[in-house]
């Protein structure tokens, strides 16, 4: 009886001890008002150090304002090389069955996506992912959830060939656009004769593509010294975000994205709308599962959220981040399969209180830019 006393007090006291080492890093109170004069110094050095996992640290890029944009040397801006690629991307010609436009799923009234969880494409078929947003589309080291293409103008290719979205292909794209008589004065005003290439129609398009841009945030404008522009709730959720949060692991960088690629828990690994991610793309093992990291500017418009739009609003994906996210088990007929996919160690339960929830998506919608209609233009005939 006394030997099964202390081992129960063992069990106890062990419990209790790794009970404790899983609690998160005990940050340092700071006041909100020290917080706002910190952050809204304009010197990113006087702010607090950013709570990061080791893997992360080397090469590290803090968050801020973005740069200028820059365009390829192969592929330069000109105003009249964008105005080309503005019509060609309004323009459902370009579609094997002349009705869908790179402007049907990326609306620039929703956020320059579509909406849905999943876009309607070539006799109204559904697609497979979300359709992500072209907002700072010019910033990102690869484009789609699995990064399968590494340029703007390599992108073009996918959804045009794709039977599920414009079913269409170089050739027809170049037969339609070619046959259309007003076209040839704008591919004379942009590359200086009216022969219509797919090279051409991709460097326009591209061209187009790089100004969708966001505007200056309240975010940004704090961070270079305007300091009343955040609440402060808004400026707790900026301290979360960068500390106790841990968002800053994945979300760094002016973009808020890493540009990487991470496996959050949510494959589906063997289960109806599976979905294998960056694999389908590397062919790695390690790749199962893995999807790009979103960028987080003009979040509060660019909803559904995640690859599968499984999230209509943000507080379910804060609570689900703050959960640690889902970390699947092995079942018995899975212990040998070298493809099951690990959740991102970086994905942890934060232990956030409801208040500090509130706070961090306080913030988040404080990186959303005013909002402006892209005008459809007449298209040529």
């Amino acid at each position: 009886m006394k030997q099964s006393i202390t081992l129960i007090a063992i069990i106890i006291l062990t419990g209790g001890i790794l009970a404790f080492t899983r609690q998160p890093p005990q940050e340092k109170y700071i006041p909100v008002n020290e917080l706002r004069a910190l952050y809204s110094s304009g010197d990113q050095s006087r702010w607090p150090e950013p709570f990061l996992d080791s893997t992360v640290a080397p090469g590290f890029e803090d968050i801020g304002s973005l740069p200028e944009m820059s365009f390829p040397q192969d592929n330069p801006y000109s105003e009249t090389k964008k105005e080309l690629g503005k019509l060609l991307f309004f323009d459902p010609r370009l579609s094997g069955s002349k009705q869908i436009a790179c402007a049907s799923c990326h609306d620039s009234e929703i956020g320059w996506g579509d909406g849905r969880r999943f876009s309607y494409g070539h006799n109204r078929q559904l697609g497979v992912r979300n359709s992500m947003t072209l907002f700072n589309v010019g910033y990102a080291d690869s484009l789609f959830w699995d990064g399968r293409a590494a340029s703007l103008e390599e992108q073009i290719h996918f959804p045009l060939k794709d039977t599920l979205e414009m079913h269409s292909d170089q050739q027809i794209a170049v037969r339609h656009i070619r046959d259309i008589r007003g076209y040839g004065t704008w591919f004379q005003k942009a590359f200086g004769d009216t022969l219509v290439t797919f090279e051409r129609i991709k460097k326009a398009l591209a061209t187009f593509e790089r100004t969708i841009v966001s505007e200056s945030t309240r975010f940004d404008r704090f961070i270079q010294g305007e300091s009343d522009r955040l609440s402060d709730r808004e400026v707790l959720g900026l301290h979360l975000f960068r500390t106790k949060a841990r968002c800053i692991n994945c979300h760094n960088t002016p973009l808020f994205s890493d540009n990487e690629f991470h496996n959050t828990g949510l494959t589906y690994y063997g289960r109806k709308y599976e979905d294998l991610g960056r694999y389908d793309h590397t062919g790695k093992k390690e790749d199962v599962g893995r999807f790009r990291t979103g960028s987080l500017r003009e979040i509060a418009v660019t909803g559904p959220y995640m690859h599968n739009g499984l999230f209509p609003h943000l507080r379910g994906v804060i609570n689900l981040y703050n959960a640690g996210m889902p970390h699947p088990k092995r079942k018995a007929h899975q212990l040998n399969d070298s493809l099951f996919p690990q959740t991102s160690p970086l994905l942890q339960k934060l232990h956030l209180t409801d208040k500090e929830k509130l706070a961090l998506r306080a913030f988040l919608f404080t990186l959303t830019s005013r909002q402006r209609r892209e005008a459809p233009p007449e298209l040529p005939q």
